[in-house]
């Protein structure tokens, strides 16, 4: 056993030499944290811009080591590192951790440890590929109407690490239970994590740039199986999700629970004449289903995030939510900017943002939920490819319209799989190149259309981030309108 694998927050930190890598959000609020408790830290980054020197600053003034600009030498001394999300596993300095036999500890793996050691809240934790924002969020409203203190955080919300050393002010007890949302990039470096129950919605090609190849991806998903002690949440619809909890090691009496778009077999979430039920948290379940809510109740309704509902409402009814309350939780929500959000109709045509669609996968549900579209794709592919989205795509596609660095892959696919759909191709990438987008699709657009941003792509190639390629979307849509007829 290592000198740091019983480490906790109660433990004695004096003497364990701590590396940091990464002085963004995550890294900063580790080493913040890891001072606080006594430790020796030391932080690297690469980068060394303006707001990393201001990091590096207040976390001197705190006592940490802090190197700039050179981030692959491993410290002499070592006896841990902690890695932000964004480092891969092939960056030099955790390749050299790791051949030194030292532990390797992503944000949410040294979370888990902080937790405090007596009255810490369970977590539901939720993972996926495409709708774990969403799904957070609603499971966080469910709770809430439950009558339960819950937080969103992790990947979404409030900092997990800021949450757990916050979780006890003054001896009481902030929150009964904490929404987590976990990226693969966070379960990749995550070892002793045991939530009370936990899902993962979807498993398709995303960051295999970063995880090597599609059954590492997975592999790092399936961890937020391990020990679970309630209930595991798969999609019926993605067998993947389901092998990822047969092969986990749960806590004994741990449940599986599925869910579907269809009828719901014995414990399983589901839906029956437009009605949102549950056929595994109730005691008659072999001969009954309970009914949790109506499809209008889930804002939008697009069958995707029905499904988000349905995975959102069984780590609520794991949790001990009842069924009005999943009802009142849903009617509450309303989802973030940029994900299916209506921006105007114009001339007829609707015009949707779905920036958050920023893998096919995504694309693809996307796509799925309307008839007859202009579609609006393409930036950075990550690796993805397009074949399969543009097949199952193209007998709805009245046009498409490609932006972006990696346009010509998607491009290509349309030529394999759709080669009679008008296509074209805006190659500026400058502050007006969205308005150049938004009017060639326009031109392909008729009445009873659907322009559909849902860029299959990462954004950074053109973007700041999704939000800002669905601000400029919205606002060239919004220019569009209000042009003299």
């Amino acid at each position: 056993m290592s000198r740091v694998s019983g480490l906790n927050r109660d433990a004695d930190w004096s003497g364990v030499s701590v590396v940091v890598a990464g002085i963004g959000v995550s890294g900063f609020a580790a080493a913040d944290a890891l001072l606080g408790l006594g430790a020796t830290v030391t932080v690297l980054d690469g980068k060394a811009d303006e707001v990393a020197r201001e990091r590096a600053g207040v976390l001197e003034a705190l006592g940490a080591t802090v190197r700039l600009g050179e981030a692959d030498t491993l410290p002499a001394g070592a006896d841990v590192v902690v890695t932000s999300p964004g480092w891969k596993p092939s960056s030099p300095l955790l390749v050299a951790a790791l051949d030194a036999g030292l532990e390797v500890w992503g944000e949410v793996e040294l979370a888990w440890r902080l937790r405090p050691t007596t009255g810490a809240a369970p977590w539901l934790a939720i993972t996926g590929t495409n709708g774990k924002t969403t799904t957070v969020r609603m499971l966080t409203s469910m709770l809430g109407a439950g009558g339960f203190r819950a937080v969103a955080a992790g990947n979404v919300g409030t900092p997990l690490l800021e949450v757990v050393m916050a979780e006890q002010t003054a001896g009481r007890q902030r929150y009964d239970v904490l929404a987590v949302e976990l990226s693969s990039f966070q379960l990749h470096w995550s070892s002793s994590l045991r939530c009370h129950s936990a899902a993962v919605l979807n498993v398709a090609p995303d960051h295999v740039d970063w995880h090597g190849d599609l059954d590492e991806y997975a592999k790092a998903k399936g961890k937020i199986y391990q020990g679970v002690e309630h209930a595991c949440v798969y999609n019926v619809a993605d067998p993947v999700t389901e092998r990822l909890v047969a092969e986990a090691e749960v806590t004994e009496g741990a449940r599986a629970v599925g869910f579907t778009l269809g009828a719901p077999g014995l414990s399983m979430l589901g839906v029956v004449d437009d009605l949102l039920v549950d056929r595994a948290f109730t005691d008659d379940r072999r001969t009954a289903a309970v009914e949790l809510a109506n499809v209008a109740d889930v804002v939008p309704n697009a069958p995707h995030n029905i499904a988000n509902a349905l995975a959102a409402a069984a780590l609520a009814r794991a949790f001990g939510v009842e069924p009005a309350a999943i009802r009142e939780g849903l009617r509450l929500f309303r989802p973030d900017a940029h994900r299916i959000a209506d921006v105007a109709t114009v001339d007829g045509v609707r015009y949707i943002d779905d920036s958050k669609a920023t893998n096919p996968h995504a694309a693809a549900a996307s796509l799925g939920s309307y008839d007859r579209i202009v579609w609006i794709a393409g930036g950075l592919a990550k690796g993805a490819t397009f074949d399969e989205l543009v097949a199952g795509a193209a007998r709805r596609l009245r046009g498409v319209v490609l932006m972006g660095a990696d346009r010509g892959e998607i491009a290509a696919a349309l030529a394999r799989h759709a080669p009679d759909v008008p296509v074209h191709e805006v190659a500026a990438t400058d502050t007006g190149a969205m308005a150049a987008v938004v009017a060639a699709a326009a031109s392909l657009a008729e009445a009873g259309d659907t322009v559909l941003l849902a860029p299959a792509c990462a954004s950074m190639d053109m973007f700041a981030n999704y939000g800002e390629r669905g601000d400029r979307f919205a606002a060239a849509v919004l220019e569009l309108a209000d042009r003299p007829g």
